[in-house]
């Protein structure tokens, strides 16, 4: 693929960008470990830092290394991911510390092929993992770097629905040679397009490499489709939350009469205030629908069924 010759100077631009505006995260830290760095690209997956910071935290603190994190019930990451969503994400999370502590002497493996090998380890998070842990020169594309890489140099405003043959070439045909700039360029492109290059209001301004848009050069089109967001109220996930949220604060299998009759909460507060299941409650979902959710649960391994009730997996 063909590019500019003015691509190296845009992308050491940005990289110096990067150099003095990147947020102080403490997974891209001095003493940042490996595993610490898996955890993070799993808890950033389609959830913003903010909601991931305290949460990275208190895992780390909790479970410093994947056999730490393997000799708890899966049921205890789950507990642990809290209100992240996609909880699915904490059990492979626990999937892959244990093949970790089993097969890899406790230590997160350095390579793509290798990370890919993992439970619930895909193309993105082994690329990101190699490169930021490791410094491995590899194509990391994730949401924001394809809306960069799309206005900057392909003059669209948005990518496209899902990533293309066409993308990852061009990704792939980005990517310095050398291996330390390849790594800074995945992390600045990427910071680029969380800080500056968003989707729905681009600070063009403050952008490094604003006079070398093919976006803001072409009259910064309008996309040709419209981003569908992520509705919640009403929705089977928020009434899936609403269950986890029951379920994390239990320390016993809960009757299931309980999900469906208003009850006094469990014990505690919640995280809002008022008691998980007060807030089930207050969803007014039939019966038949709750019945759905708590089977689905119980099918993809959130929760386990009994005589005494539900549970998180032990």
């Amino acid at each position: 693929m063909q590019l500019p010759q003015t691509t190296s100077h845009v992308q050491h631009r940005i990289i110096d960008w990067f150099s003095t505006n990147a947020r102080d995260l403490p997974w891209r830290s001095a003493d940042r470990t490996p595993w610490g760095v898996l955890v993070s690209e799993v808890m950033l997956q389609q959830t913003p830092v903010v909601r991931v910071l305290p949460v990275w935290q208190e895992w780390l603190r909790r479970w410093p290394r994947p056999s730490d994190l393997a000799a708890e019930p899966s049921g205890e990451a789950v507990r642990a991911w809290g209100r992240l969503g996609y909880p699915r994400r904490a059990l492979r999370l626990h999937a892959a510390a244990t093949r970790i502590s089993s097969e890899f002497d406790d230590a997160v493996p350095a390579t793509v092929a290798e990370l890919k090998s993992l439970p619930g380890i895909g193309d993105y998070t082994a690329a990101a993992v190699a490169a930021f842990a490791f410094g491995v020169r590899s194509t990391v594309v994730d949401t924001n770097v394809r809306r960069v890489e799309a206005r900057l140099f392909s003059g669209t405003a948005l990518p496209a629905p899902s990533l293309n043959a066409a993308e990852m070439q061009l990704a792939e045909a980005l990517l310095p040679l050398d291996r330390e700039t390849s790594v800074s360029w995945n992390a600045a492109s990427m910071e680029l397009g969380a800080l500056l290059c968003t989707a729905r209001s681009p600070k063009c301004a403050a952008c490094p490499v604003r006079t070398d848009c093919a976006w803001l050069a072409a009259g910064e089109p309008e996309p040709t489709y419209q981003p569908k967001g992520q509705p919640w109220a009403g929705t089977d996930r928020q009434l899936r939350g609403a269950v986890m949220a029951v379920l994390r604060q239990a320390e016993h299998p809960v009757p299931r009469s309980l999900f469906f009759t208003p009850a006094v909460g469990l014990d505690g507060p919640a995280e809002d205030g008022d008691p998980p299941l007060q807030r089930l409650h207050a969803l007014a979902s039939d019966s038949t629908r709750l019945e759905r959710i708590l089977a689905d649960l119980v099918h993809d391994g959130l929760a386990e069924s009994s005589a005494a009730g539900l549970k998180l997996p032990g």
